[in-house]
């Protein structure tokens, strides 16, 4: 555990929902609860309540962004480089939030959890949920935690996707917000990826109509993983870190196993995935994903959907990344420039592909330390 780190972090658990007056209102018509949010906070709120930052996580992340469990926890949090004292997101600053999305199987109400109705899991029962719905639950812990207004919003892939849709749903509570390595819709290629990954899930004969107990899918998710995982990195980065290397030889073995460290590799990450991840989650947030849209707001119209929008903003994306390439940024910059927001953009030399917003810790952390100083510095002295 080294000197800056968070050091010993505990999750902590926020219910509402009990109530019929209390359920959560979902997008697709339905109403969730009782609704269960993990979440982890680092640093101290100070008296003003206006050092507040919510950081949100990728598709596979969750509440646990710095620091560790417990003293012989080897693995720290997935942004630990970025969350800490005297780190970008300085924690002797700043009080620092992340929860886990809800449709998650980390601790907050998805598929895996028990519907108090049936007394067994929701499996797919559990209604479809939109990014729009992450963001209204993040809502109610905010004003769980007696913050009214965020200092700033950060997050990378699907984390940018809900800061955005923060800055759009909920303006007056969002004082900037930082965009990494995302899209305000995502692309059809996008689409498509998660499409091909949903469907190797469902056809594991494990899946069995999602209402898997003790044998889970883990072909299907495995493969799910092996998918996606391609699309977070780039040609560079693969060439650079595996070539045509074989595995464990020094010739072809001429038949269907694998023979390259690259397919070693893949099946690596999909069996640690397997290992911490619910089938039926990813199912629920890759659709949730698909459905991410901002232009839906102005029937099209980007810009149209920011019209309320005036905090400032940070917009970074990275050369390699292929998933959410710098394009897309670019309209979001430009969206945002037609509703006359304070933008300041960057696209930063990498090679990492998409992963590059969990790697590029030294460049990004400076545009992001500064981004939070000034906006700070803004808000306490004027």
């Amino acid at each position: 555990m080294n000197g800056n780190s968070v050091g010993i972090v505990k999750p902590q658990d926020f219910t509402f929902g009990i109530t019929e007056d209390d359920l959560l209102p979902l997008d697709c018509g339905k109403k969730l609860g009782p609704v269960n949010i993990r979440f982890e906070t680092y640093g101290e709120l100070n008296a003003e309540r206006s050092n507040a930052i919510l950081i949100l996580h990728a598709l596979s992340g969750d509440a646990h962004v710095a620091g560790y469990h417990s003293e012989d926890d080897g693995k720290a949090g997935w942004w630990d480089d970025m969350v800490g004292p005297g780190k970008p997101f300085d924690t002797l600053k700043y009080f620092v939030v992340c929860s886990n999305v809800i449709g998650g199987c980390s601790g907050s109400t998805g598929p895996s959890s028990i519907n108090p109705a049936t007394g067994q899991r929701y499996s797919l029962s559990f209604p479809v949920i939109t990014i729009g719905d992450m963001v209204r639950a993040q809502h109610r812990l905010m004003k769980h935690l007696g913050i009214e207004r965020w200092l700033s919003l950060a997050g990378g892939s699907m984390g940018g996707m809900q800061a955005l849709q923060w800055a759009v749903d909920y303006p007056e509570a969002v004082g900037s917000v930082m965009a990494i390595a995302t899209t305000a819709r995502i692309s059809p290629q996008g689409i498509a990826f998660d499409w091909v990954g949903r469907e190797a899930i469902k056809n594991d004969p494990a899946w069995d109509g999602g209402n898997y107990r003790d044998a889970i899918p883990e072909k299907g998710l495995s493969t799910a993983r092996m998918l996606a995982h391609i699309t977070y990195l780039s040609d560079e980065s693969m060439l650079n870190k595996f070539g045509r290397k074989l595995q464990s030889s020094d010739h072809y073995s001429y038949d269907f196993d694998y023979d390259f460290s690259v397919e070693s590799y893949l099946q690596y990450q999909g069996r640690r995935f397997v290992e911490r991840f619910d089938a039926n989650s990813y199912l629920y947030i890759t659709r949730a994903i698909d459905y991410f849209d901002l232009s839906d707001r102005g029937n099209g119209d980007l810009a149209a959907a920011f019209r309320n929008v005036s905090c400032p903003f940070l917009v970074v994306s990275f050369t390699s990344d292929w998933l959410f390439p710098p394009y897309q940024s670019q309209q979001l910059v430009e969206a945002l420039a037609e509703n006359h927001v304070k933008v300041s953009s960057c696209v930063i030399e990498s090679s990492y592909g998409h992963d590059a917003f969990l790697l590029e810790y030294a460049t990004l952390g400076k545009m992001v330390a500064d981004f939070a100083v000034n906006v700070y510095k803004k808000v306490t002295h004027g």
